[in-house]
């Protein structure tokens, strides 16, 4: 719960809402905003349970006002009247622009990617669908009508190439239940704020049986043999990258959490002396930056010698490059906006930009595509594989699965088993050692 001070008065947030910290009256509180806040709770006699009363009045002028609204609504649960049809319910293209406006407003939609995902999913679909449908007459076959439409292939090349979350014409199934759970989150709100019966309730997702994201041909993972000879060539091709992508792979850090990293200032993520790397920022689009980390937890890697020494090489590289640009009038504003940097990685001048900012998130696509091309690895390669790629060379050095985790920052033992690639050699060893045991190979020669 966050609480400001404003004016001599103390503000919280509560209920999705900005409200004083003492009520005006039992159950009443006044909006920062202006009006008020209600939120008691009565028992209802069909059923026995306790019923929350919990809106914003934001058009009500006095405490009595909502103290009066807020009694009423009261003594209808008590007396088991069912709620009558609610003409106040808003339509769902209005409901659904206010509950975006409260999830970024309350930090739960806290970064760039996360608000895109939403306006993408609201503008482009939901809002098409059943915008004009007051969210009190949205029924479960109205969704399940639109979710099988959602899930049926374009039939024109137009709308694939216009839409980039279409692969052959039609959505993946992570796709379709992104826009699923934003639709649940919708009506979710709506259900607690109008009373009514949510039909988003049992809605499944979309299976992902059959559906592949990774191939055993495309497992968009480095195998361990090849990490060697692809960060030799990123190196001896694109050195502006190599300690990006070096730490990418020892460390498998998101390429998000290593954008924001700062190299200097008061608020320094790498440590030189001490050989620490503070990861406590992600960077998803633009200049804007979280100052969290996706998962909301801060991590503390102790470095090793050679990856301080990488980072001290990639340093000193910028630093020359920047009093070269500084010989030049011309570049010089560039050599001033690379200098005064405090990132680790500062995107490069160009003949558009001074530099100095965010790298983009894509600029690490050029360089893995060609350096995969170069060394014919059979198998496409995104800078996603260096953070899948670090899991099967921490197993290969035999890093036990808790350090790995407080390496990479996965929250969990199932997204560390999701990003990891078990190779054939891993397979061979471990079912030698079953067939041994199994056939008494280890007891005779034993004996």
């Amino acid at each position: 719960m966050t609480t400001t001070t404003t004016s001599g008065s103390t503000w919280v947030e509560r209920w999705h809402d900005v409200i004083a910290a003492k009520p005006e009256s039992p159950g009443v509180w006044r909006r920062r905003d202006g009006g008020f806040h209600v939120r008691a709770r009565a028992t209802d006699p069909r059923t026995g349970k306790l019923r929350e009363v919990n809106q914003s009045m934001p058009d009500c002028k006095r405490a009595r006002d909502a103290s009066v609204a807020l009694a009423a609504e009261l003594d209808r649960i008590r007396s088991g009247t069912p709620a009558a049809s609610n003409e106040r319910c808003p339509r769902f293209d209005e409901w659904a622009v206010t509950v975006f406006g409260r999830k970024v407003s309350s930090g739960a939609i806290a970064s760039a990617r996360g608000r895109d995902k939403w306006d993408w999913c609201l503008r482009v679909h939901l809002i098409p669908a059943f915008g004009a449908v007051f969210v009190d007459k949205l029924t479960r076959e109205d969704i399940e009508t639109w979710k099988a439409e959602l899930l049926a292939p374009r039939t024109t090349t137009k709308d694939a190439k216009r839409n980039r979350a279409l692969v052959d014409g039609k959505y993946s199934p992570a796709t379709a239940n992104t826009i699923l759970e934003v639709l649940r989150q919708v009506m979710a709100e709506a259900s607690d704020a109008f009373n009514f019966a949510d039909p988003c309730r049992k809605l499944l997702n979309v299976s992902k049986r059959g559906h592949r994201t990774y191939t055993y041909e495309e497992p968009n993972a480095i195998k361990p043999a090849d990490v060697p000879r692809f960060l030799g060539e990123m190196r001896a091709r694109f050195p502006q990258h190599y300690a990006f992508v070096f730490l990418g792979f020892t460390t498998g850090l998101r390429p998000s959490s290593l954008r924001p990293l700062r190299r200097r200032g008061p608020n320094a993520d790498v440590k030189w002396d001490d050989g620490k790397l503070l990861v406590r920022r992600s960077h998803t689009k633009g200049a804007e930056v979280m100052p969290c980390t996706k998962t909301g937890r801060d991590q503390v890697l102790d470095l090793e010698a050679e990856q301080i020494s990488v980072l001290r090489w990639h340093t000193d590289r910028i630093d020359r490059h920047a009093e070269k640009l500084a010989r030049k009038p011309e570049t010089a504003p560039m050599a001033e906006a690379t200098t005064a940097s405090e990132l680790l990685f500062p995107a490069a001048p160009t003949r558009w930009t001074r530099g100095g900012g965010f790298r983009s998130p894509s600029c690490l696509d050029k360089a893995f595509a060609e350096v995969g091309r170069v060394l014919e690895l059979g198998y496409s390669v995104s800078p996603r594989s260096m953070r899948r790629t670090f899991q099967d060379l921490a197993r290969a050095a035999s890093i036990g699965d808790v350090v790995t985790r407080a390496i990479s920052g996965h929250a969990t033992p199932e997204m560390q088993r999701h990003y990891s690639t078990v190779a054939g050699s891993e397979m061979r060893a471990s079912l030698a050692k079953v067939i041994d045991i199994a056939t008494g190979r280890e007891r005779s020669e034993a004996a």
